[in-house]
């Protein structure tokens, strides 16, 4: 065999090869998620789900906001469950009062022209909230935001915990204290601390006061915390759906049928339940994930 023909058969080789393996990586579908237990939680179901019915799935989560949408936009990542609240004023830099259904219609069309389908939402409003410890809050005569604000305005000493993440954010806690006409103060009145621990903190600290807590987290009810109530509705509406890339969608049109049936069963109190599992109870995710699956025929 000369050494051109030979050159040639190898190159022919390499290239099938190249070929086969990136039709082959093409039919995994890679199932994203944040950093904390619902989206952990979520990342599982839809991998078990998805696994059940054929599908050749990779599960990558860990991603704070940011960097998961970069990563969906990038391809890196095919779908993942989002917000339509962070889509709306994170993503989409939107500062405008919309209902539910009005936040997530603008996020469907906005977030379409980049390459990204909002599939139909599930009942889940995970909203940011501020939470205290019921008897405090009771002591202290606060049930709203605009009366924790009240205190602080009256020089009452309120010691915040917040996540990294909403202490940054657009709609986050400064645009939530211009909102309400106060500031905590300085650093010495916020303390930022990972999400699990703030719940810790609000539990088992006393000189923390209040707290970012996540609506549908299951340790509110089980740590007897008070939401405050937002009265002047500055936190948008937090509705979760399955985001989907659309090259992906097109690729594999089934993946919206078996998501949309998973959405169809969840809403604040089962999640609430879901994540309570996992946080309170100390079950793992999968576990967790594969008993609420089979109790609904859905694996």
């Amino acid at each position: 065999m000369s050494l051109a023909r030979h050159i040639f058969i190898v190159g022919a080789s390499i290239a099938l090869l190249a070929l086969s393996l990136t039709a082959a990586l093409a039919q995994i579908v890679v199932v994203g998620g944040k950093n904390f237990t619902e989206q952990l939680l979520m990342a599982e179901m839809t991998t078990q789900l998805l696994t059940s019915n054929g599908f050749q799935v990779e599960r990558r989560t860990g991603y704070d906001t940011t960097r998961v949408r970069q990563a969906q936009e990038a391809g890196v990542v095919d779908l993942y469950w989002e917000y339509t609240g962070t889509s709306l004023r994170e993503f989409n830099k939107v500062t405008e009062q919309l209902s539910p259904a009005e936040t997530y219609a603008r996020v469907k069309r906005l977030d379409a022209e980049k390459g990204l389908v909002w599939l139909k939402p599930s009942r889940i409003n995970n909203s940011y909230a501020l939470a205290m410890r019921r008897a405090d809050a009771a002591e202290r005569g606060i049930a709203t935001i605009s009366d924790l604000a009240a205190k602080v305005l009256q020089g009452q000493r309120v010691i915040f915990a917040s996540n990294s993440e909403f202490y940054e954010r657009s709609d986050g806690l400064r645009p939530l204290e211009q909102a309400y006409g106060f500031h905590f103060g300085g650093p010495d009145r916020v303390v930022r601390l990972d999400t699990d621990r703030v719940y810790q903190v609000l539990r088992d600290v006393r000189f923390i006061d209040v707290g970012l807590v996540f609506a549908t987290d299951g340790r509110i009810p089980a740590y007897d915390l008070l939401v405050l109530k937002d009265d002047k509705e500055f936190v948008p509406h937090y509705g979760m759906a399955p985001v989907v890339r659309q090259q992906t969608l097109e690729r594999q049109p089934d993946l919206a049928m078996h998501l949309e049936r998973l959405c169809d069963i969840l809403d604040d109190e089962v999640m609430a339940g879901l994540n309570r599992r996992v946080d309170v109870d100390s079950v793992r995710i999968p576990k967790v994930a594969s008993d609420f699956l089979r109790s609904h025929g859905l694996i």
